[in-house]
């Protein structure tokens, strides 16, 4: 077998490398260029600091809140009352913890391996690390190396990249001198001496990923809601807090008998119980709690959760944007068929007469493309041919001459002096290459042929051309083309060669997951649109319908406009890097949740700027920083557990968020009523803490783990507003008639009598309760299942523990016993009647009352643009 020197090269230059004329740096000059920074060292940070996560878990307006009412509860000595003060522990540890495991899993995965890099200084080559080349070092670069630098090739042997990574364009691209190569391709083929001219982060890679780098907090429609709570509870809490002190100190004789006598801690503790009730603190413990739950299941699938506020993203999203290549496909190539020629089908050469053409055996065909394919250094389709033909039994097998592929001429031959494997048909010269680069070389109209090879690439195939020339007398036919490659005018066409991008087996029935649920799915890529939409048809990209593609070159620059034609179009093809994040601001015009998926370099700005990034596991390390989900085992097929799970997170906390709003309003109105009234308020801290633990807490964890996977719509404060408000103010009417009437009915001085005042808040504390389980079942219906004995579960949990006497007295909690029964069974039979009556009326006013907020908000909203 014969070998030219364009094939003997790159297998010696994998141990001794050619002889080059460059001698590179110099000792003293990488001195130099290390002095003055020109190094490849980047500082790369994959995810936040821990200062960064404690800051944010830590510092919360929730968490000011509670803190400044804990500290004044423990100024008084009452450290009992001071009990809802370990919600601030145990919500800030949740956060923290969840985001260290995700920030030491995602260092993990974003660890590269440690790699030596080859290059020549003082005329000697040597091994150097990734951080140690420096600017104008000469670099060999060998298959299966990742670029580590920008650099420019002074000379090539073959030199083939992947430069998916950077580009998008899953096509393998052969490099001639003088082209660049960016940091982060990955050599496939082949090697180059090339001359590094960026570094660390000058690098093309890098500062394309530099505007990435910014940590993206998520804000959720919930925590909007609850910080939206929050805010107004701010404004609300400090005044209402002082007239809250003022009333109770007046309760107990007024300021200086309060302070003479020490009654001032008891006034600050009753103020405190009509804060705290506001503050809904279970619903951010129990926010954080089930998102950090979700992480973790979705940790056991291989998916990585980075920001726990992108679950209730995922609930949400409603346009999902996927890249092709590595998502649709998993980046490599598969052979497709061999499809023969019928020589009819098109006018052949004029230099032959048609009647000398004869269709080789599909054997000798089958066994002349396995031979082609099978070079020192075979390309992406040729290693797939090998692949597909290996498994159909076919082996290489020694010929007698070769001209190996070249970018440059886009083809290959081989030719055979004798009949290989007993086929006679195998003899002569056979070509492979780019269809239109063979036929343009020979005579005669081909155009027939030419647009069956454009049918098959709008199927999604790359498509090559295998052309054969039987031997004639002359038998140096194969050496003259070997010394001098050119195409003989009298070859004929004999076969079609079919590959395509390997799809990944679980897409198609992912994508038609996503249709079901009402997510509109578009495949975003670099590659031609043509093909693109070819593999989103195979795939069933929009069911039954032809996926519409487009060119992205021909898309509007204007985002209303991009907004509009989005609308219209499933695949885009074409797509440059700054279109990709264009995209999803176009998307973002049109109210839509975005989720981004990639895997490239290519993909960071459009997944940082999406609603909800996801970054497959094999992705750059700076894609995988900026995503808020990482797929770690790369699956596609993960998504639709991923979306579900965010989903029954996100609808199950809608329904459970209703039972804490209910506290908020219900407490609220109670320090109104005290106020107004001037009264001892009606319950303690730690009353409010065993009442809302067995009502809600613990209820409330166990409704959200429900399956759910209704998707989730914006508006979760107003819903949750309209089932809140007539359960809170049943239940604040409840309490404060109780506080109002029965003391005078019973003759009790609660200002004065501590026995009278403990009987009271007993008797209110009854009440509450029996309010809560009302509500909790309202929330908890249907009851005809799980959810029933639930209800009936707690409400036994509470009576217990009331009856059990280290928690009664713990939490000041009695049964009322002898003339006190009556007052309370009075009490929560009223209590029945009015939940009954404001379940069934507030309902009813409620839209007038929106209407009339919203008719208001838009007045004034008209007057401010006129003004």
């Amino acid at each position: 077998m014969s070998q030219t020197l364009e094939q003997t090269k790159p297998s010696q230059a994998q141990d001794t490398f050619p002889e080059v004329a460059e001698q590179g740096l110099t000792t003293a000059q990488v001195q130099q260029l290390v002095q003055q920074g020109k190094t490849n060292a980047v500082k790369d940070e994959t995810s936040r600091s821990l200062a960064d996560i404690v800051r944010a878990n830590v510092f919360t307006l929730f968490n000011g809140i509670i803190f400044t009412a804990m500290v004044l509860v423990l100024i008084t000595g009452s450290w009992k009352d001071a009990v809802f003060g370990f919600v601030i522990i145990i919500n800030t540890g949740i956060g923290i913890v969840t985001e260290l495991r995700a920030k030491h899993t995602l260092d993990k995965l974003s660890i590269l391996v440690a790699s030596d890099y080859m290059v020549r200084r003082d005329g000697k080559d040597i091994a150097v690390s990734h951080n140690d080349i420096v600017l104008g070092d000469l670099m060999w670069l060998r298959s299966g190396e990742q670029v580590p630098a920008d650099a420019t090739v002074l000379e090539t042997w073959g030199l083939e990249l992947d430069e998916s990574m950077i580009t998008g364009e899953s096509r393998t691209v052969r490099k001639s001198v003088g082209d660049t190569v960016y940091s982060g391709s990955t050599a496939v083929s082949g090697m180059a001496l090339t001359r590094i001219t960026a570094v660390g982060a000058h690098s093309y890679a890098a500062e394309l990923t530099a505007q990435a780098k910014v940590y993206k907090k998520n804000i959720s429609d919930l925590n909007r809601g609850i910080n939206t709570i929050l805010k107004f509870m701010t404004f609300l809490v400090v005044p209402l807090c002082v007239l809250l002190i003022c009333t109770q100190m007046n309760t107990v004789g007024g300021w200086a008998h309060a302070f003479e006598t020490g009654q001032w801690r008891q006034a600050v503790v009753s103020s405190v119980a009509g804060v705290v009730g506001m503050v809904p603190e279970g619903l951010v413990l129990l926010t954080s709690l089930n998102f950090a739950l979700a992480a973790i299941r979705l940790a056991r699938k291989s998916t990585l959760v980075q920001d726990l506020d992108s679950v209730e993203t995922l609930a949400r999203v409603d346009s999902l944007n996927l890249d092709k290549t590595g998502t649709i496909t998993d980046g490599g190539i598969a052979f497709g068929s061999i499809v023969a020629l019928d020589p009819a089908d098109f006018a052949v050469s004029t230099a032959v007469h048609s009647s000398d053409f004869r269709q080789p055996d599909m054997a000798a065909i089958r066994q002349a493309l396995m031979d082609l394919a099978h070079e020192e250094n075979p390309n992406g389709t040729g290693l797939a041919v090998l692949e597909g033909l290996g498994e159909q039994g076919v082996k290489p097998t020694v010929v007698d001459h070769r001209v190996p592929f070249s970018s440059a001429r886009k083809w290959s031959a081989i030719g055979y002096d004798t009949p290989v494997m007993g086929i006679d048909d195998s003899r002569g010269v056979w070509y492979m290459g780019a269809p239109e680069v063979l036929l343009s070389a020979l005579d005669g109209d081909y155009s027939k042929l030419l647009e069956q090879v454009n049918e098959h690439a709008n199927q999604g195939n790359r498509v090559l051309l295998i052309m054969h020339v039987r031997p004639t007398s002359d038998d140096a036919l194969a050496q003259r083309i070997e010394a001098d490659p050119q195409i003989d005018k009298t070859a004929q066409p004999v076969a079609l060669v079919l590959c395509s991008e390997r799809i990944r087996s679980d897409a198609e029935a992912t994508l038609a997951w996503f249709r079901e649920q009402g997510v509109r799915c578009r495949i975003i890529s670099g590659d031609n649109p043509v093909t693109v939409g070819a593999i989103a048809a195979k795939v069933r990209l929009t069911g039954d319908t032809k996926p519409v593609a487009m060119d992205a070159r021909e898309l509007p620059s204007d985002v209303h406009e991009l907004a509009q034609t989005l609308e219209h179009v499933d695949v885009l093809g074409r797509v440059l890097p700054e279109q990709k994040k264009a995209i999803v601001q176009a998307l973002h015009t049109g109210q839509h949740v975005v989720a981004m998926t990639g895997d490239g370099v290519n993909d960071t700005l459009a997944i940082k700027e999406a609603d909800l990034g996801i970054a497959m596991g094999n992705a750059a390390p700076a894609t995988k920083a900026v995503a808020e989900v990482v797929l770690v085992n790369s699956k596609f097929s993960h998504l639709p557990d991923v979306v579900a799970r965010g989903r029954q997170v996100m609808a199950n906390m809608e329904r459970v968020a209703s039972l804490f709003l209910v506290k908020t309003i219900y407490s609220a109105l109670i320090s109104f009523g005290v106020v107004l009234t001037a009264i001892p308020y009606p319950y303690l801290p730690r009353h409010i803490s065993y009442i809302g633990a067995l009502t809600i807490g613990a209820p409330a964890f166990l409704l959200a783990l429900a399956p759910n996977t209704r998707r989730y719509i914006p508006g979760f404060l107003r819903r949750v507003f309209a089932f809140a408000l007539p359960c809170g103010i049943a239940t604040a009417l409840a309490v404060l008639l109780a506080a109002w009437f029965i003391p005078d009915w019973m003759g009790w001085h609660v200002d004065t009598n501590a026995v009278d005042r403990m009987s009271l808040r007993s008797i209110c504390a009854c009440v509450l309760l029996f309010m809560g389980m009302l509500v909790l079942a309202r929330v908890a219906r249907p009851l005809n299942s799980w959810r029933g004995l639930l209800v009936l579960g707690f409400a036994a949990a509470a009576a217990i523990g009331i009856s059990i006497p280290f928690i009664s007295q713990f939490f000041e909690l009695h049964w009322p016993t002898g003339a006190v029964i009556l007052p309370a069974v009075m009490a929560v039979i009223a209590a029945g009647i009015l939940f009954a009556l404001s379940v069934w009326l507030v309902p009813k006013v409620l839209p007038q009352l929106f209407a009339a907020v919203s008719y208001v908000r838009r007045t004034y909203h008209r007057l401010i643009s006129r003004k």
